[in-house]
């Protein structure tokens, strides 16, 4: 008989692993069924893929169980539910059936509690079963592992919980264990304090996708079934030659005791030669993780699609009672699964190789914390572009994942959470099957303007491998777990023990926090620190590394550069030592590139009216040998619209209390290069620069719904809102690159936000824009102009080529 986990296909969503827990409660508000009766509501966690204590929240109501939409769900909704299932309190909630979706009613609509009700039927809502929801809109709860001292479940709907929430692959090659990722070995299901195998009795290949996309891996291969059953055989004869030593050691024992009366004296005998020899013939000779108890079988019948992002969603069957003498006639069920580009070597990321012919990247992720998440964008006729999220779920989510060489999607974010894109809109509704090799494959809509913005760009988070890059660093002495010292277990001076060690804060700046961050796991960088006296709590004193250089898109500090055995440290100190403080979200900040498009000109300026710019370096170094203040420089001026599409407020690297005053332009400066303007030629000689300090980071103009919180007036606060926008409008001072030495041609105008890294950003590769410009002396065209990883790499080399233009008409 199948269980929770096994039902038909029909109900398969909202029976799935149901954590079932209820209580019987009285309904205040609405009436009962039944005239005189009063209903019975049961609460229960369902969905994938999740532990014990969330889930997609399904309520029993007048014998029907259904789900609650989320709208206007808020955490103290989620209290009021954890509590009813037996749970202290809620840590979080989901929305958009972030755990699938849910069948039959939708029993409650916009609910609204107050955190401190006994029960959801004392919150505000619609009614019983008036909703204008659908599935997509389920609400889900996390809930604390923590349960109410003496919670009684009277209508516990199963007595037994019966779900999948841990699998693993147990390498049985000694040698494998050592090497990751693990991409072979016997599936395994956590059970209780331990592991439990599955009967590969119809087991597949479809079987086996799942579980690989749920490790990381993008395919499955097929599996040496033989070595495995010489494995098993080999361990069978290995149980059984422990069994018959084990019989003659207690028949010696029983022996030796009858004949000095010594029976009840304890067992004081060491292993005979043949429980010796029967332990290296299963651990040395073999060189296999082999048990010697029998196999604990814990599910079968496992009939996975191959769609399925987690095998709860498959239909399998539990063992039941006595397990004894199971799967006779099966083992253990193995997969074999194929890494994706990223993790092929078996070491971990591949290091730089020679380029191969391959075919063009047509899909990446952009603004994510973590290896396999981020925003969802697509290559269309050389444009980058976003999908919209109408629609969206994990089956498309898994499609993209796969395609980039992840593993099946565990989440599929919607509303722009990895920040918002520019651009175009590619895609819309996109609705896959899950077994397509590219998302451009699934069916989907063309967009207009009107069908979707940027607020609702489609997201994903995929299954990635385990690589351990988390046990070779820590952080130490710092006030919460995203802050503290960096130390890292390394070997030294070629030795094999490691050891923990500090790594000093020469040149240490935020693209080496990102990777610190990145490798355990804590988001996005907030700061780099080359001092951290201030987190000297630790007894690791020593300096093991230094020189560390990265490009902040590293999975591991070992794969950046550094001085490797040789360290080479000015200042070795402790209070020297590098540290980080890491941030769950970032900003993000674009220019607009087609409003410099819109507002460039040439502007012939007198050397009287810049006595302020050149005090602030806004000016070319020949203007030192000007004739002061007779003559004039040629300035090309444009506007720039720095949008912040984050997910946290842009705010200058230094507090007010550091910001420097300067007399001339009566204001302050909160960073010194805000912006670096460059024209370049077409082989990226620069021929004129330009920067722009950030005296006033403020928000000009913010979105729909969005409110100003940064104004520069009063020695106000400065930064960028989420949301807003920075306009530094073309007639202002140093709004300009000085442009009177250069020459007719046709060149390259480049423009870098933030270009030091100062501030942490989520995404630091759109900080850059170009324009081709074609300058004849008096008059300048600016076309082109795009953030710099907008384009493929075709077009990219198409625009860098640019031939310039024979007259004044721009196509």
């Amino acid at each position: 008989m199948k269980l929770c986990c096994a039902p038909g296909w029909t109900e398969l969503f909202s029976l799935l692993c149901g954590l079932s827990i209820s209580g019987v409660l009285a309904q205040q508000s609405t009436p009962s069924p039944s005239a005189g009766q009063v209903p019975k509501l049961k609460f229960r966690l369902a969905g994938y893929p999740r532990k014990h204590n969330e889930g997609r929240i399904e309520v029993f109501y007048n014998e029907e169980w259904g789900t609650i939409c989320d709208d206007d769900f808020t955490l103290e909704n989620a209290n009021v539910l954890c509590r009813q299932l037996g749970f202290v309190s809620a840590t979080g909630w989901a929305h958009s059936a972030k755990y699938g979706k849910g069948v039959g009613r939708i029993w409650l609509d916009n609910v609204i509690c107050g955190g401190g009700e006994k029960s959801i039927t004392d919150c505000k809502t619609r009614g019983w079963g008036n909703s204008d929801c659908t599935h997509e809109e389920d609400a889900g709860v996390v809930c604390k592992d923590e349960r109410i001292p003496g919670f009684v479940e009277p209508n516990t709907i199963e007595t037994e919980v019966n779900q999948i929430e841990e699998v693993r692959l147990r390498p049985v090659v000694a040698s494998a264990k050592k090497r990751l990722p693990v991409t072979e070995g016997i599936v395994e299901v956590r059970y209780k304090d331990g592991w439990a195998q599955i009967c590969d009795e119809g087991w597949n290949h479809k079987n086996s996708r799942v579980i690989c996309g749920m490790m990381g891996f993008p395919s499955e291969r097929k599996a040496n079934k033989n070595f495995y059953k010489s494995v098993k055989k080999r361990a069978a004869k290995a149980r059984r030659r422990s069994e018959r030593s084990k019989d003659r050691r207690i028949k010696k024992r029983a022996t030796k005791a009858k004949s000095t009366g010594t029976a009840g004296s304890k067992d004081r005998s060491v292993k005979s030669p043949a429980a010796k020899e029967s332990g290296k013939d299963a651990g040395l000779k073999d060189r296999l993780y082999t048990e010697r108890q029998q196999p604990n079988y814990r599910i079968h019948s496992v009939a996975c699609t191959g769609t399925e992002v987690h095998i709860s969603v498959c239909p399998f069957e539990f063992y039941k009672g006595n397990i004894t003498g199971v799967c006779k006639g099966g083992m253990p069920a193995v997969a074999s699964c194929l890494a994706g580009p990223l993790f092929s070597s078996g070491i971990g990321i591949k290091k730089k190789q020679p380029p191969q012919p391959q075919s063009q990247q047509l899909i990446r992720l952009k603004g994510g914390a973590k290896l396999g998440e981020g925003r969802v964008e697509v290559l269309r006729k050389g444009v980058w572009g976003t999908v919209c999220d109408d629609r969206w779920n994990l089956l498309a989510a898994s499609v993209v994942c796969r395609e980039l060489g992840f593993g099946s999607a565990k989440e599929a974010p919607t509303g722009a959470r990895m920040g918002q894109g520019m651009g175009p809109v590619h895609m819309n509704e996109v609705q896959c099957l899950g077994t397509e090799k590219s998302v451009w494959n699934c069916e989907y809509k063309n967009i207009t303007e009107e069908d979707c913005e940027h607020s609702e760009d489609a997201s994903v988070r995929c299954n990635t491998p385990y690589m351990a890059f988390e046990t070779t660093m820590r952080l130490t002495s710092g006030r919460n777990r995203l802050e503290g010292r960096v130390e890292v277990h390394v070997a030294v001076n070629g030795s094999k023990t490691l050891r923990w060690g500090l790594i000093c804060g020469e040149g240490w700046g935020t693209k080496e926090a990102a990777v610190v961050c990145r490798q355990l796991g804590l988001g996005y960088p907030n700061s780099g620190l080359q001092e951290t006296w201030y987190w000297d709590a630790s007894n690791v004193t020593e300096m093991i590394m230094s020189g560390v250089k990265c490009t902040g898109t590293e999975m591991s500090l070992s794969h950046c550069q550094h001085h490797g055995a040789n360290v080479n440290c000015k200042k070795t100190g402790s209070r020297f030592a590098a540290g980080v403080i890491c941030s769950e979200t970032a900003s993000d900040l674009l220019l607009h590139a087609k409003l410099v498009q819109e507002t460039a000109y040439i502007e012939d300026r007198p050397l009287h009216m810049l006595y302020c710019a050149a005090e602030e370096n806004c000016l070319s170094s020949t203007a030192r040998n000007a004739n002061w203040p007779y003559g004039h420089r040629r300035l090309f001026r444009f506007s720039s619209q720095i949008h912040n599409n984050g997910r946290a407020d842009f705010r200058p690297k230094a507090g007010r209390h550091s910001w420097v005053w300067h007399e001339c332009h009566r204001h302050y400066h909160s960073m010194d290069i805000f912006t670096h303007y460059d024209i370049l030629t077409t082989n990226g000689t620069k021929v004129a620069e330009g920067h722009k300090a950030s005296f006033c980071l403020e928000d000009t103009e913010c979105q729909e719904l969005v409110s100003k919180r940064y104004e520069c007036a009063n020695f106000g606060e400065q930064g960028i809102t989420v949301g807003c926008w920075d306009l530094y409008r073309h007639d202002i001072d140093c709004q300009w690159i000085d442009i009177t030495d250069v020459k007719p041609g046709n060149y390259i105008l480049q423009v870098v936000i933030n270009p030091n890294f100062e501030v942490a950003e989520s995404d630091f590769t759109n900080n850059a824009m170009k324009c081709n410009v074609k300058y004849d002396g008096h008059r300048i065209w600016v076309h082109n102009c795009h953030i710099g990883d907008a384009f493929s790499e075709e077009a990219n080399k198409r625009f860098e080529q640019y031939p310039g233009q024979s007259n004044n008409q721009i196509l």
